[in-house]
């Protein structure tokens, strides 16, 4: 003593709790009584110093603690055991330490330690304190001696009035070095005892850095308090509510502390049990218990027979053989997948280096918890899941032989995330033998015995595989292997009493594999927990030998006979198992004010943006928030028109001007924005207060900022005009011959809803391709009823699920979010927020990127759970996967694509590509880093690479020709790429650099549109608008390109990170290739380029002939 680390010791010596009778207890609590009592103690102890009222505190009791000895017959019973309490509280610039010790006296004041008995301590130690150039021993005020009896008189003395109560100023803000001892060392009724300290009317003083403290005499009215045992509020790991450190044997305290969970009553805490448990009151607290048809703690819980899934990120560091160099994991994906009612599981691990991907090989039971955690039960037996939860912590070390290398692994179980899938962080530490590239590794079938104790599971074991090297030879090896997994449970838990102590996990079926193409190490092996003996069970349920859908439940009958039963959340017969929508079913599951999201087999409810759940956990209340005079409207920033005011919290803002004016916020004036290149060169600019306006010259046509000679045609003007072309001219001008329909087009160039044939007086009501629609047709001198094409209903009935919900004319946004695609009507180029809604949902998927083909009105997207691209019509329908091989985490999309021609585009210079877009009208492809295998039609490509060493954004033909860099300097993160076939525009958004930027690409004009966004993700154009998502705020954001500032911004209602986006057109921007007619002569692939076309084949393609760029 005293320690190196800061401490405040209430008695400190060799304590122990390993015997199930000693006890700690800890909680933080703010309670009236609490923080009463606490400030009655402290304004007792320093009478002459202002009244203080604590706001927080922190209460530590110590139960029946003994000396850690040597554990003989009997001892438990006999040894002295002290209870003794500390609390912590403080206020905003003091803190202060209450410690009270027993009227029935300290019990033992020395502890054995290396057979010397050692004076215990009590005291506060700053320990060691960083100097300019040295660390130092920090100040030790103790509070003993070395003599015993100043240990023993704790109990009997006082310095705040109170027999066996302590109080001390630990620190005023902002130094809180000194300590400062209470003043009042008098006890009135009772003599001080003989043998310590002085007599009650000559005090002993007390030195705190060099100052001698005065007391004044007291007269204490108030009795000692009792110590109670205390109950711990939040937070801790999974919010226990009684922590009980608890040693189980010497090897556990050493390495762990071990936690156990009390909820209290259910009354108060019913919400820390899961949505699928029950709280069940007990004599002391409370448990949680999963309900019938689910299994778990109760805190967590899943449904039987439901595949489960575990995703989770791999850190750490692995030497292979003798190298000095390690290998790093930082944060590499782990994927795994486990069928339940066969115990069978499946783990991925990505992005391994070819370095260390072979030697990791052995090591199955890396993955191998997830399959304790799922494995297929025995009779009477229960896996790790249904044991213990989810939250858990798994350390194993590997001893390797003969070479000794070790490996520690640690695994941070963190129970089920809001996708309903498992958390774990795993970290690896040590060395592995080297094997060598090429070798594949064969693990026999395996048992390991496991043994559970109170919040403790151990097990040991010695494994051999076997090395099968390139030149055909062998070479067996083994490795020892003990693991031990902490977690916490419910000591007053009866059911907990019934696991068996013992547990056999038998793993077969071992299958391992690193595969060097993909930099992906695979392992698969099927689990069973069950006796120690061994002893087969022949029940179809107990092999997993059953043919139960993988999302039911395998009942076992009598000998061979079984039943299978759709888990809970599913229907069917339990041969084949669909999934309930519980939201669709009844809408009104999740209450007011919250969002109700489907998940396989379950659902869950959220609160929608400005509210809250309350107290018991389902009520959304609103969410109390300060004044916003930015809303309120009570700022002194000038008008909304020139300037801009941003709240920043509590009663702060922030004045800007807006984008086009110049000044310090509160008063803003007028910028001439008509700069050259403002505007289309055939257009005249016209400033304006704060911005500005183009006009196209006469004789063009546009918006301003693009301008063309002619006025694109629609499909009905094409038509008119040219049955209009070969009619007779008459004297009122041209009119058509007699029986010729003509149709009539409106003043956007649309069908009318309702076509007229002018010669037999027939009329009839078309769609918007101008089709006629069947049974509408009437007769002379009668109107059918034709529906607006602005005002079509979608259809009414159900869709396949994953459903689409189509989409209601116009031009939309489409943004993906989690399991789901949702879309953002436009009128004009402003965002309808209010008529935002979900048009795909795809529970449990992550989708990424999306991509929109106007012409065959399929949205496509892609997806990275289970890597794969998909698409489905927007009108409706189900949906269908394309591509879903050889893919690792596909992210960025361009449409369209039908996954039956697959053509390896660009192989090499890529690192983590991005974004990928095409330019159909003009043939080029630009990317910031597109997923490797591209079967896309258009001209250009592009795409983005944010290689870290070196990003950049390329282009190349769609045949992967001419390739080329468009960009590289000054990029970090090119998140987001668009391309504004209209502008012929190429713009990109930093997440790095936090600015968006535009280019023509064969020009090389690169300009600033906006700095200062956040992280953005995905991005699209329309008209004069870029809308990009962005991660940090949640949200899609308008951005006006000309004015270069954001204009509008949409938050949906579930706040989660938003990807990809795009642009639904109503009407397909106009364009031609050479590849649009006759797939341009082509017996497979098509890819267009600037001068013609390349014909290439697909991989393995029969019957296909390539050409080269050309016509």
């Amino acid at each position: 003593m005293p320690p190196k680390f800061g401490m405040i010791a209430a008695l400190q010596g060799d304590l122990d709790t390993s015997d199930g009778v000693g006890k700690v207890f800890f909680r933080q609590d703010s309670s009236p009584d609490v923080l009463r009592r606490s400030a009655e103690h402290i304004n007792r102890a320093f009478p002459e110093d202002d009244e203080v009222d604590p706001t927080h505190a922190v209460v530590i009791t110590w139960v029946n603690v003994a000396t850690h000895e040597p554990q003989s017959r009997g001892d438990g019973i006999d040894k002295k055991r002290n209870t003794f309490q500390l609390v912590i509280a403080s206020l905003e610039k003091a803190s202060y330490a209450i410690v009270l010790y027993p009227r029935d006296r300290i019990q033992f004041s020395s502890t054995p330690v290396e057979g010397h008995s050692l004076t215990m301590h009590a005291g506060f130690g700053k320990g060691l304190v960083q100097g300019f150039f040295l660390s130092s021993m920090g100040p030790y005020y103790r509070t003993t001696t070395d003599d015993e009896a100043s240990v023993r008189a704790l109990a009997e003395q006082t310095n705040s009035g109170l027999r066996g109560v302590w109080v001390y100023e630990i620190g005023t803000s902002p130094y809180f070095s000194n300590v400062a001892p209470g003043e009042v060392t008098y006890l009135p009724t009772e003599a001080t005892p003989a043998g310590y300290g002085e007599a009650t009317d000559k005090r002993r003083l007390v030195y705190t850095d060099g100052q001698q403290v005065e007391y004044p005499p007291f007269d204490p009215e108030e009795e000692q308090i009792k110590v109670h045992s205390v109950q711990y509020q939040p937070h801790q790991p999974a919010n226990p509510e009684v922590v009980v450190l608890s040693q189980t044997h010497s090897y556990c305290a050493f390495l762990f502390s071990v936690f156990s969970y009390n909820l209290g009553t259910c009354e108060n805490n019913r919400k820390k049990c899961s949505q699928f448990a029950d709280c069940r009151n007990y004599y002391s607290a409370s448990c949680c218990h999963c309900r019938p048809g689910y299994y778990g703690n109760g805190i967590q819980c899943v449904a039987e027979g439901k595949p489960q899934r575990m995703n989770g990120k791999v850190h750490g560091r692995v030497y292979v053989g003798g190298s000095p160099s390690p290998v790093d994991f930082n944060s590499n994906d782990l994927h795994s997948y486990v069928v339940v009612n066969d115990g069978r599981s499946y783990v991925a691990i990505s992005d391994i280096p070819h370095t260390v991907g072979p030697s990791l090989q052995p090591l199955s039971a890396l993955g191998g918890v997830i399959g304790w955690a799922f494995a297929l039960e025995q009779p009477g037996f229960k896996n790790g899941f249904g044991t213990i939860g989810g939250e858990f912590t798994r350390q194993a070390e590997v001893t390797f032989l003969p070479g000794n290398e070790k490996l520690t692994i640690r695994q941070e179980f963190k129970g089920i995330d809001e996708h309903d899938h498992l958390v774990v962080s795993t970290t690896l530490e040590g060395r592995v033998p080297e094997v060598s590239p090429g070798s594949t590794v064969q693990i026999s079938p395996y048992s390991e015995i496991y043994q559970y104790s109170n919040n403790l599971i151990t097990s040991s074991s010695t494994r051999e595989y076997v090395v099968s090297l390139p030149d055909g030879s062998t070479d067996t090896r083994t490795y020892q292997w003990r693991q031990t997994i902490t977690f916490q449970s419910c000591q007053h838990d009866e059911s907990s009493r019934d696991v068996k102590p013992t547990q056999m996990l038998s793993v077969d079926q071992i299958f391992v594999m690193y595969d060097a193409n993909n930099a992906l190490i695979r392992y698969a092996m099927s689990n069973k927990i069950g006796d120690i003996s061994g002893q087969p069970v022949e029940n179809p349920c107990f092999t997993g030998r059953h043919g139960c859908d993988t999302n039911a439940v395998c009942r076992a009958g009598q000998g061979v006979q079984f039943t299978c039963q759709c888990a809970t959340g599913f229907s069917g017969d339990g041969r084949t198992c669909y999934d309930i929508d519980e939201c669709r079913e009844d809408y009104q599951i999740c209450g007011h004010h919250s969002i109700c999201n489907n998940h396989p087999g379950t659902f869950r409810c959220e609160c929608q943006d400005g509210y809250h759940f309350s107290s018991d956990g389902v009520t959304c209340i609103e969410i109390n928030r300060p004044v916003d005079a930015c809303e309120e409207g009570t700022h002194t920033c000038d008008i909304p028109e020139r300037a801009q005011c941003r709240y920043t919290g509590g009663t702060s803002y922030i004045c800007s001007c807006l984008p086009g004016f110049t000044g310090d916020g509160k008063i803003c004036q007028d910028i001439d924005e008509c700069q050259p290149g403002r505007c289309h060169h055939n257009a005249v600019c016209y400033n304006t207060q704060g911005s500005f306006t183009c006009q196209c010259r006469p004789g063009y046509y546009g918006d301003g900022f693009y301008c063309s000679p002619g006025k694109t045609k629609t499909q009905c003007e094409n038509q008119r005009d040219s049955l209009l072309g070969v009619t007779e001219h008459g004297p009122r001008g041209p009119r058509p011959p007699i029986g010729q329909y003509i149709p009539t087009c409106d003043e956007n160039g649309a069908y009318e809803p309702m076509q007229c044939h002018s010669s037999t007086g027939h009329c009839w009501c078309v769609d918007r391709n101008g089709q006629e629609i069947p049974g509408t047709r009437s007769g002379p001198g009668s109107r059918p009823l034709c529906i607006d094409h602005n005002g079509v209903p979608p259809p009414v009935g159900p869709t396949t699920r994953p459903g689409v919900h189509p989409l209601p004319p116009g031009t939309h946004l489409l943004f993906s979010q989690s399991g789901r695609i949702e879309h953002i009507p436009l009128e004009g180029y402003d965002m309808i927020k209010d008529s935002a809604k979900a048009v795909l949902h795809l529970p449990e998927k992550v989708v990424i990127g999306v991509a929109y083909d106007c012409l065959e009105k399929m949205v496509y997207w892609t997806e990275i759970t289970s890597p794969s691209i998909s698409k489905a019509n927007i009108q409706g329908g189900a949906a269908k996967c394309n591509l879903s091989t050889d893919l690792e985490s596909p992210e960025g999309i361009v449409a369209s694509l039908d996954g039956s021609h697959r053509r390896v585009i660009i192989d090499s210079g890529l690192v983590n590509p991005r974004a990928i877009v095409t330019d159909p009208p003009n043939g080029s492809l630009y990317l910031s880093h597109i997923t490797r295998e591209s079967p896309i039609q258009g001209i250009n490509l592009y795409w983005s690479d944010w290689n870290r060493e070196a990003p950049k954004i390329e282009t190349s033909y769609m045949d992967g020709s001419n390739r080329r860099v468009l960009v590289k300097d000054d990029l970090t993160l090119p998140n987001a790429l668009t391309y504004d076939s209209q502008s012929s525009l190429l713009c990109w958004a930093d997440a790095g650099t936090h600015k968006m930027e535009c280019m023509h690409p064969g020009r090389g004009d690169r300009r600033v549109i906006m700095e200062g966004i956040q992280y953005p993700f995905g991005i699209t154009t329309y008209g004069k608008n870029i809308y990009y998502t962005d991660w940090r705020r949640d949200a899609v954001i308008e951005v006006d390109r000309y004015a270069g500032r954001e204009s509008d911004e949409f938050q949906p209602q579930k706040r989660t990170k938003i990807y990809g986006i795009a642009t639904a057109y109503a009407q397909c921007p106009s364009g031609q290739n050479y590849c649009a007619v006759n797939n341009g002569g082509c017996t497979h692939l098509c890819l267009a380029t600037p001068t013609g076309r390349s014909c290439k084949c697909p991989s393995n393609a029969v019957g296909c002939v390539e050409r080269d760029s050309g016509y």
